[in-house]
């Protein structure tokens, strides 16, 4: 709890430094101590209602912001009022629950799992219906239902979401099971690493001693042959022992490129689902879900408020997301009304590259393809090329990301203009240079002048 409250205070002055005086003082400053910290949530006492209302609507995405860079695991804050913390305080029985929900986090931080991503938050439609009944079965009997659970779809549909609600589901019915979640690239980096030292005793006691193994993005064990390998033996061990095993890709598994046949026909010996896109009404759901997460208040934004974001966003549940939040800090932030006029203001550029998707050509494509090389101070066709090195290969992570933001074009359409690669291989790319400008202040700077350059063309 210490270090907690450490690390509150050091955020308390980055506060202090970025907002305004006035505005640090009514809001943050009497927030003074980490209250408890429960199921990866760090709460905080506001001294009333309104700071907490203040705090949750304006200003908990930029605490969570500067947490990530201060804590290894996953934590977010959750604001409490000090009524809330003195009724606590005075119920034994809460206090009791207080301590279980420690030594639960404690077994969440070691399985790598979200504790916010659950059943109840997952919202359910017509596109993911038979995903979501099929991860309740296999949360309910693990290693009896469908062993393995191969779940399939694009990028930000909710495949990680479920796949890590069966984990916290087995978690909350038994404590005692070790349930571990990785990335596929978490994993044969970790084999590498470990394979390169010899060190074979420690990543088999890591991943063989588990009940439950969730392995996200399994299309990234494209070309690994020896991990692949090594992936095989620990799928074939696990299955043997009734071990649960859920996988998540981006295409099914006989679509899946450059993975062995025998290990590609072992993801279907059990069940598999797909995720597809979410119908408006379905995506209007998730928005009054989302809603009554950030605010609770579903009704805080009107209908015709709702759809409009809903209509215009489709293409994935993140992006959704992600307008929804603009839209609500906006009208938030200058006391504005949530109408659909303020919402077309708040989005507009957000709306704006999607437009352009459906009128690029060539040639905005190869401008920043120039744009990337002339910075970067390579030739064009370095950067287009299959060169791996960092020299060339971060740069190309660059040039796919900047594509992908400025112009939504499909990823397969953006592989073609990079030696046809793949379209995993840009997925890849464009999450790694998201991931990267949340953590290196340098690779922020330089992508954020690129894209203003981007801007001219």
């Amino acid at each position: 709890m210490d270090s907690f409250d450490k690390i509150w205070q050091e955020i308390k002055h980055h506060l202090e430094d970025d907002l305004d005086e006035v505005v640090f003082t009514e809001i943050f400053e009497p927030v003074n101590t980490v209250f408890k910290v429960a199921n990866n949530y760090i709460y905080l006492v506001a001294p009333s209602e309104f700071v907490k209302k203040r705090i949750e609507l304006l200003y908990l995405g930029k605490l969570n912001r500067y947490l990530e860079s201060k804590v290894e695991e996953t934590h977010k804050f959750k604001i409490m009022t000090e009524e809330q913390a003195n009724k606590e305080l005075q119920d034994e029985k809460d206090y009791s629950l207080t301590q279980s929900n420690i030594a639960i986090e404690d077994k969440y931080l070691k399985g790598n799992l979200n504790a916010s991503y659950n059943f109840d938050s997952f919202v359910v439609g017509n596109s993911n219906r038979l995903a979501y009944t099929s991860a309740i079965k296999v949360a309910d009997q693990p290693g009896v239902v469908a062993n393995p659970l191969f779940i399939f779809g694009d990028v930000g549909l909710g495949k990680t979401h479920l796949m890590q609600c069966v984990g916290n589901y087995i978690l909350e019915g038994d404590i005692n099971k070790r349930v571990l979640y990785v990335k596929t690239d978490q994993f044969v980096e970790e084999y590498v690493r470990l394979a390169s030292k010899r060190r074979f005793d420690e990543f088999n006691d890591k991943y063989r001693d588990v009940d439950v193994l969730l392995v996200d993005d399994i299309q990234f064990l494209a070309k690994k042959e020896k991990t692949q390998l090594e992936f095989f033996k620990l799928f074939e061990t696990l299955h043997a022992k009734n071990k649960q095993i859920v996988i998540t890709s981006d295409r099914s598994a006989h679509e899946l490129k450059d993975i062995m046949s025998r290990l590609t026909s072992r993801f279907e010996w059990g069940v598999t689902v797909d995720i597809n896109r979410p119908d408006l009404d379905h995506r209007v759901k998730i928005l009054r879900k989302k809603l009554m997460a950030e605010t609770s208040n579903p009704d805080l934004i009107p209908d015709d408020v709702i759809s409009y974001i809903a209509s215009v966003f489709d293409n994935n549940v993140r992006e959704l997301e992600g307008a929804l939040k603009r839209v609500l800090f906006y009208c938030t932030a200058f006391d504005l009304d949530f109408t659909v006029k303020n919402a077309e203001i708040a989005l507009e550029n957000l709306i704006k590259p999607r437009q352009n998707a459906n009128s690029f050509n060539e040639n905005k494509i190869n401008n920043v393809l120039s744009l990337v090389s002339d910075y970067y101070r390579i030739s064009t066709s370095d950067l287009i090329s299959k060169k791996r090195t960092t020299k060339y290969a971060f740069p190309r992570q660059v040039a796919m990301y900047l594509i992908k933001n400025t112009f939504d074009i499909p990823y397969k359409k953006i592989g073609s203009f990079f030696s046809n690669r793949d379209h995993s291989t840009v997925m890849h790319s464009v999450e790694k240079i998201t991931n990267e400008i949340e953590m290196d202040k340098n690779v922020k700077r330089d992508v954020e002048k690129l894209r203003i350059k981007t801007g001219e063309f």
